[in-house]
């Protein structure tokens, strides 16, 4: 059965940086399309990021420039780099691998 796991959420300070993990069961990292996801507080859950299984990334408005996705088809894991935080980037972020979803991992960001 297909599992997903993040990692890497915590509380930073406005400006600041984290990373976050996704560690995939079996090789299936370096063959699909992995996203990433957040959902803030009473707000519906919305696209952060893709990485396609040729290496091509997509981003959402809000985070191009600050948010680098990347993968590591060795260790089956897709991490997202968030620097320049914001306040408004606090919420809980998946990775999603087809129809399978992590459980999340949360970041909130103090101002």
């Amino acid at each position: 059965q297909v599992q997903l796991v993040e990692s890497g959420g915590g509380l930073v300070q406005a400006g600041g940086s984290l990373r976050l993990s996704c560690a995939a069961s079996g090789s299936l990292v370096s063959v699909n399309d992995i996203y990433w996801y957040r959902q803030a507080p009473g707000k519906q859950r919305e696209f952060v990021a893709i990485i396609t299984s040729r290496s091509r990334t997509n981003y959402a408005d809000s985070v191009k420039g600050r948010f680098t996705i990347s993968r590591d088809n060795a260790k089956n894991t897709v991490y997202l780099q968030m620097n320049s935080l914001k306040p408004e980037d606090t919420a809980v972020y998946y990775c999603k691998i087809n129809v399978v979803w992590g459980q999340g991992t949360q970041v909130t960001v103090s101002s």
